[in-house]
């Protein structure tokens, strides 16, 4: 469950990792959750996770992070990884204009296999190529805008805003889940007598909550 008290942790949230292949997926993940770096990275088959505990606002939240596969032989197994998620970092290389122009068809398929409420950041990765850049960052700016995505450039090599676009998605799924919580109880402080109409509404409010947010090892 993503609403989890224990030793280790308060919230469990899913997010995957998406874009093309060699885009950098795979160090963003390794240099955020190991604080490792690998110039000689393989393509990633089918799907590997690792996880994060960190921080948010005075909660304990773990972060489990599904890097996976760009390739196209490998969509059909990674769709199903999509179910679950609450939060998605859609990745692109800064120095390969395809990677960007299939932004929008990596959107679409998030949109049609994850949660509508989903959390997504879209990350130009590899800033530290900028003497190769090949997408402009007004560009990917105006793409963020147009289709609301947080935004961000990242190094995977020089640590460059990992840490910072992490933290944002988290925090931004908290704070939805903080609010829908809140509604809810909210919502049961103004019902009439058990039983109504109103009540079942909150018991549906509070167990979409849970199925929005829940996610599974």
């Amino acid at each position: 469950m993503s609403r989890r008290v224990d030793h280790e942790y308060d919230y469990l949230f899913k997010i995957v990792l998406i874009g093309d292949s060699g885009v950098g997926k795979s160090n963003i993940l390794s240099r955020f959750t190991r604080n490792e770096f690998c110039l000689e990275s393989k393509s990633t088959i089918g799907v590997e996770f690792a996880t994060k505990t960190l921080q948010v606002d005075g909660k304990t939240v773990k972060a489990q992070i599904w890097d996976t596969a760009g390739q196209e032989r490998y969509r059909a197994i990674t769709s199903a990884y999509y179910r679950g998620a609450v939060g998605a970092l859609l990745v692109y290389d800064i120095t390969k204009r395809q990677t960007f122009e299939n932004v929008q068809r990596w959107l679409r398929e998030l949109r049609d296999h994850a949660d509508s409420n989903i959390v997504i950041m879209m990350a130009g990765n590899k800033s530290d190529l900028n003497h190769l850049r090949a997408v402009p960052e007004e560009d990917a700016h105006v793409l963020a805008e147009k289709e609301e995505l947080s935004f961000l450039e990242t190094s995977a090599l020089e640590a460059l805003n990992i840490d910072k676009a992490f933290q944002i998605i988290l925090a931004d799924i908290y704070h939805i889940i903080s609010k829908k919580a809140f509604a809810a109880q909210e919502a049961a402080n103004t019902t009439g007598l058990p039983g109504h109409g109103t009540t079942i509404n909150v018991g549906e409010v509070s167990g979409n909550l849970n199925k929005k947010t829940c996610c599974s090892t």
